[in-house]
């Protein structure tokens, strides 16, 4: 907590500042997103009150937006953390086992919190590299930091990773399904609107390669989701993943881990990220001994 008594976001240089803004993070996240609305009432909301089918494209930069805004956005972090709870106050209804649900009960909200560690630590290894027990440890602390923000107390979320495994195993077992709101994410055949954002010129020609482009992007999306989701959960939910499948992964994502570190970091990172970095590096930064490194 600052002075004010504000959460203060996860510390500069440390292992999430190492991910969340690479580039690479962009293909963590669907996974990720998928796992939350797993959860029953976390799908009902969003098949509910979501607007990801009518406009997918602003869903998604306002939610990669928020989410940079937890880990670099310093003093607006919090505010962030505050404008979503606004945001979620008037989200109740019914889930699919007809249960009521609210977007802000603290179970609710702290699921859609916690699955970015277990997905954070399991596609790092075929993105980036394994982390380390220490980095591990570093990053779970991190995303406490993060729920912080978001403004989750400390009993909604378990305090150490030693108690965050049985509660994640509990969650698989019991709650987790493959809602509407899943199989959409991951069906190769979604209807997904061309792209609205951008120079008009590149989106004229979007537009008009819609139909030979999202096929193969749907294909895409659905691999590289239940690819990086962690297999306990990919089982949990029901998504089928072949060997066959495994093996074209651990392909792809050799070629990515070998491009992403030589790229310039004006291509390598977010913008907010870059920003961030360079501020922090001017002030005489230095990555922290768990932070990790490219490769």
């Amino acid at each position: 907590m600052t002075s004010s008594g504000e959460p203060v976001p996860p510390p500069p240089g440390g292992v999430l500042w190492s991910l969340a803004g690479d580039v690479r993070g962009l293909l963590m996240l669907p996974a990720a997103l998928t796992l939350q609305v797993a959860h029953p009432a976390v799908g009902a909301g969003v098949d509910d009150h979501s607007v990801f089918r009518t406009d997918p494209w602003g869903r998604g930069e306002r939610s990669l937006s928020s989410l940079q805004l937890w880990v670099y956005g310093g003093e607006a972090a919090a505010e962030e953390g505050r404008r979503l709870r606004r945001l979620h106050r008037t989200i109740q209804g019914t889930d699919t086992r007809g249960r009521r649900y609210h977007a802000l009960t603290p179970a609710n909200y702290a699921w859609v919190h916690a699955t970015g560690f277990p997905v954070y630590q399991h596609a790092s290894r075929y993105l980036v590299r394994p982390l380390t027990e220490a980095q591990e440890r570093a990053l779970y602390r991190e995303w406490l930091q993060v729920g912080r923000v978001l403004g989750i107390h400390d009993r909604d979320m378990p305090q150490t990773i030693e108690e965050f495994w049985p509660y994640y195993r509990t969650m698989l077992a019991d709650e987790v399904e493959a809602t509407v709101v899943v199989r959409e994410l991951v069906a190769t055949d979604a209807s997904v609107p061309p792209p609205d954002r951008g120079p008009l010129p590149l989106r004229l020609l979007l537009r008009a390669l819609w139909p030979v482009l999202l096929p193969p992007l749907a294909r895409f999306r659905s691999f590289i989701t239940i690819g990086l989701m962690p297999p306990e959960a990919r089982a949990a939910i029901g998504l089928d993943w072949t060997p066959e499948q495994e093996r074209r992964l651990r392909r792809f994502c050799a070629v990515v881990r070998r491009v992403v570190p030589v790229l310039p970091e004006r291509l390598r990172y977010l913008p907010l990220a870059r920003s961030a970095r360079a501020e922090w590096r001017a002030r005489g930064g230095r990555p922290g001994r768990g932070a990790v490194h490219p490769g």
